[in-house]
């Protein structure tokens, strides 16, 4: 089972840097700026990450070919999903999922860096029921449970 609190304590200082990060660099640039500018700012704050991590998925045990990549991961099981978009979709969220699952990373990060203010989503994967949760954000038009 989840246990919220200590997970979003884990975030915590994930989340400050994204903030910190758009409110140095201000909205509407692209992508890769931002990753950068993440980049710096985690190591600054001597939190543990890895930058555009591939991987390659397994079907009933073998390693297969495709390859994926996340933006970065952080203390180990936080995948960190960098996007400067007009708006967040469900092509998005389905990605972040998709790595958390494959991965089995418990936090998932999904943040939209082009509007005036960050949007930052937090969702937790729960491998024992084998889920991704939202945390008290409206998704697709409907308001979540808060954990």
């Amino acid at each position: 089972m989840i246990n919220a609190i200590n997970l979003r304590e884990h975030i915590y200082d994930v989340v400050g840097a994204i903030h910190h990060v758009h409110k140095i660099l201000g909205p509407g640039l692209n992508e890769s700026c931002y990753q950068e500018g993440l980049q710096i700012e985690l190591a600054q704050n001597k939190i543990p990450f890895h930058r555009e991590v591939s991987f390659h998925p397994t079907y009933q045990g073998v390693k297969m070919n495709a390859t994926f990549r996340i933006d970065f991961l952080c203390k180990d099981d936080i995948i960190v999903e960098c996007k400067s978009v007009p708006k967040l979709t469900a092509d998005h969220r389905a990605q972040l999922f998709n790595y958390m699952r494959l991965l089995k990373k418990s936090c998932g990060v999904l943040v939209n860096f082009m509007p005036k203010f960050a949007e930052i989503e937090r969702y937790f994967y729960d491998d024992e029921r084998q889920i991704i949760v939202p945390v008290n954000r409206e998704v697709q038009g409907r308001k979540t449970e808060s954990l």
